[in-house]
């Protein structure tokens, strides 16, 4: 397999939004010929040189053996040209050059008389005469024009719906494969699952060829439906869906089989304007970004007021260091070096930014609170996190009302797990109407969920008798079906433990006697409907249709793979004695269309809850 870059000279990435927001910003250029590492095993390197120096044409060089070459135009046709700009992440060529259109190369022409039939994976299984074995000149030099694009997700909003996805990745162009079908999204298993079909499944999401198709649930698992197995590509297809396929049942596959890719993606240069320093590995340290325009560019730190693990992802996005597990505020205990200045303030990031670029910050203007180097951004990367997603069906299987007397509730007013009203309530007579429910929560990535501070600042609660690991661990909310909160819960994670897990996945995490707390890859946390706070007080609740939304780890606390997948919804009918919850699921595990649907509410009500 071979890693890709693009040289020639061009500076500012590929994409016009990144373009433009890094123009805005002015970050610095990165260098001329960057050289990103090849994939493992990899012997060969790619790259686009020689004018007019875009980044999506140029003449085709390839390194062999240490050595940079080029590659005869004989034969060559528009099929090779395929082949190449896939593997420069590029999707298709628009185009093809003979006679050194962009300029002579030098040192070896490695390949002569190469003949592809377009759907090849690497020009390394087209056939040729043979590598360095060539009687061409360097005046006979083939290039190549690739179609230049945006990358997927920052295209317009307005484009059809995608019929599939990629989900749990590090990086873009990478993760857990994802189809849409019957309105439902669902995985693929890996019976079958080969480069040729990954490659398909690329091409159709936007990037270029595949550089690894993946088995096991190396992104992690996923939840739902399988829709497809053995799914066999061609090469020429079109689209995933063109393949042969079979539709599967339960028995055939499990999600510890999903399918899961890594695509070649065109080289950006985003990367050369972020680095970091001080840090005991190169996985972490103070975030140092490149300013000024291209004649006086220049280091500086970012403050770090408001810095959190949503700007966190970003960075280590950009450093191409995987995900985030920690975004500091202070870092006066990594050595500072020659980086004083502070150059970035107010950076705020939604966390699916490509850069650092793409996200708010004040301009050129510096609004610090907490000046100097001590209070520089800083981040601790890792190539794996943790992925929690809630069981919802069990929520709709186990809701129902409770009014519970206000004797027995001293203890969850102390922890405010009742609304506002409860204050003013002729305690201890009377009683509070609860919607109550169990809860489920699964760690289905690849790093297990910890809480964010140390057990050395846990808080003990008397009352309960437990410790409090996180201020907020999950949020419980009422909605009308236009948005409007009319009842909210929320519960501390006084115990983060292994309740149960799959059979070959040990128990890591307990409670008991002030035991470590988090859940494990493969495992998870039951909190039942019985327990304190594992409820939503709706005594204040008017009849009417309703939402229940429950969200968790809703103020990203501690980094996950996928944050989309932390919310859970029902529809909720209430008549003022009893509720009915129906059609609970993950927030994004439907269509677009499904999701209208569930927003304008349904007339009639089933799955009836006393």
């Amino acid at each position: 397999m071979s890693d890709l870059k693009l040289a020639g000279g061009w500076q500012w990435g590929l994409w016009g939004l990144v373009l433009c927001v890094l123009c805005t910003w002015c970050l610095g250029a990165p260098s001329p010929s960057p050289s990103p590492a090849a994939s493992p095993g990899s012997k060969l390197r790619f790259r686009l040189a020689g004018f007019p120096r875009k980044h999506y044409e140029g003449r085709v060089e390839i390194q062999r053996a240490g050595e940079w070459g080029t590659i005869c135009d004989d034969d060559f046709t528009l099929q090779a040209a395929h082949v190449l700009c896939r593997e420069l992440g590029f999707t298709e060529a628009t185009g093809w050059a003979h006679s050194a259109k962009y300029g002579p190369g030098t040192g070896r022409i490695w390949l002569d008389n190469l003949n592809c039939r377009g759907t090849e994976r690497s020009v390394s299984e087209c056939s040729s005469r043979g590598w360095g074995n060539s009687d061409c000149t360097h005046d006979e030099d083939a290039g190549v024009v690739c179609k230049d694009q945006r990358l997927p997700g920052f295209s317009d909003s307005n484009i059809i719906e995608p019929r599939l996805r990629l989900k749990g990745g590090a990086r873009p162009g990478e993760g857990r494969v994802e189809v849409l079908k019957g309105g439902e999204w669902g995985t693929v298993c890996d019976h079958k699952w080969d480069l040729q079909s990954a490659s398909v499944l690329c091409r159709e999401l936007g990037f270029g060829s595949a550089r690894e198709a993946l088995s096991g649930a190396r992104m992690g698992q996923g939840m739902g439906p399988i829709h497809l197995s053995e799914v066999r590509c061609s090469g020429r297809e079109a689209s995933l869906w063109n393949c042969p396929h079979k539709n599967i049942t339960a028995e055939d596959c499990s999600h510890a089989q999903d399918a899961a890719v890594r695509c070649n993606l065109p080289y950006t240069g985003v990367e050369a304007t972020i680095r970091l320093s001080g840090g005991r590995s190169r996985y972490e340290g103070r975030v140092e970004v490149q300013v000024g325009g291209p004649g006086s560019p220049r280091w500086g730190l970012i403050c770090g007021d408001d810095w959190g693990t949503l700007e966190a992802m970003v960075a280590c996005r950009q450093l191409g260091l995987g995900y985030a597990n920690h975004g500091l505020q202070e870092t006066w205990y990594w050595d500072s070096g020659n980086v004083t200045e502070l150059v970035l303030s107010g950076v705020r990031c939604t966390g699916s930014e490509l850069s650092l670029g793409e996200c708010a910050h004040h301009g050129t203007h510096i609004a610090c609170k907490r000046t100097g180097t001590r209070f520089a951004a800083g981040v601790i990367c890792s190539e794996t996190a943790s992925d929690l997603i809630l069981h919802s069906a069990l929520v709709q299987e186990t809701a129902y009302i409770e009014d519970r007397p206000l004797h027995m509730l001293y203890c969850a007013a102390e922890e405010n797990c009742l609304s506002r009203s409860a204050r003013s309530a002729n305690w201890p007579y009377g009683h509070r109407r609860l919607l109550r429910f169990s809860s489920q929560i699964h760690n289905l990535g690849r790093a297990d969920f910890r809480p964010k501070a140390g057990r050395h600042s846990w808080v003990w609660h008397e009352c309960h008798g437990h410790y409090h690991s996180m201020d907020i661990f999950t949020h419980y909310d009422i909605l009308t079906p236009n948005g409007t909160k009319v009842a909210e819960g929320h519960k501390a994670s006084f115990c983060l433990e292994d309740t149960e897990c799959q059979e070959d996945v040990s128990k890591r995490y307990e409670c008991a006697n002030f035991g470590e707390q988090g859940i494990t890859v493969g495992c998870w946390d039951l909190y039942r409907h019985d327990i304190d706070c594992q409820w939503i007080d709706i005594t204040d609740v008017k009849p009417g249709n309703y939402i229940l939304q429950v969200v968790i780890n809703p103020n990203f606390e501690v980094a996950e793979s996928d944050f989309t997948n932390n919310a859970m919804k029902c529809n909720c009918k209430y008549d003022g004695h009893r509720i009915w919850v129906h059609n609970c699921h993950i927030g994004d595990a439907f269509s677009e269309e499904a999701n209208r649907r569930f927003e304008r509410y349904p007339g009639q009500a089933n799955n009836q809850i006393v």
